[in-house]
């Protein structure tokens, strides 16, 4: 894997349209060459957001209060909550370097910080035909633990991840996530991992050679 040094910008809970607008400014700077690659590790208040190609009955019942947001990145529904480590990358590409290509070296970072975690991980192939498979999956218990979907634009991505630390799971179960509906979700917490939130931060961080 190249060396891709980024630098780091860290929040706590920052409400998720908030974000957007944030994010938007990062990737025109990254892209005016303003700024240099940049991780923006943060959570967010209960939200879903849904790609472009989210089939309505995939959504939750309304009834369960959670905002759901459309979102212009990848990929298809996804939960953020408290609890949860989103990061955000904005990264200019290479010559002949893809979003795809980037997307798989974000989940081989990804695995790298989850192993030192302690959570055996690995990204997986999409088989022909089916639904795509990003993220990043426990290699023990085969359960989901890390959601990515992302976009370029001039050259530039934006969205990123989402690793569950241990916050509530149960609103992924009111919705179908990732457009599989056979997917279990889990977290650091739900493998049996008692870590807290700065050190899961610090691991990432790492993986990521940002600073």
């Amino acid at each position: 894997m190249r060396q891709r040094p980024l630098s780091l910008i860290q929040d706590d809970l920052v409400d998720y349209e908030k974000a957007m607008d944030r994010m938007a400014e990062l990737v025109g700077e990254r892209q005016r060459d303003e700024r240099p690659d940049t991780l923006w590790l943060l959570s967010h208040h209960p939200v879903y957001t849904i790609g472009r190609r989210t089939p309505e009955q995939h959504l939750p019942d309304p009834s369960r209060g959670i905002p759901v947001v459309s979102t212009g990145r990848g990929g298809q529904l996804t939960y953020h909550g408290p609890g949860q480590l989103v990061g955000y990358l904005v990264v200019k590409l290479g010559e002949g370097e893809g979003i795809v290509d980037y997307v798989r070296e974000v989940e081989l970072r990804l695995v790298r910080a989850l192993e030192a975690l302690g959570v055996p991980a690995e990204r997986r192939d999409t088989p022909p035909g089916s639904e795509l498979l990003t993220g990043v999956w426990t290699r023990t218990t085969g359960r989901k633990i890390v959601s990515i979907g992302m976009r370029q634009s001039r050259g530039v991505t934006s969205h990123g991840f989402a690793l569950n630390v241990d916050g509530d799971l149960t609103p992924w179960n009111w919705a179908v996530p990732c457009g599989m509906p056979e997917v279990e979700m889990t977290s650091l917490a739900n493998e049996g991992v008692a870590t807290a939130m700065d050190g899961v931060r610090t691991e990432v961080a790492a993986a990521f050679e940002a600073r």
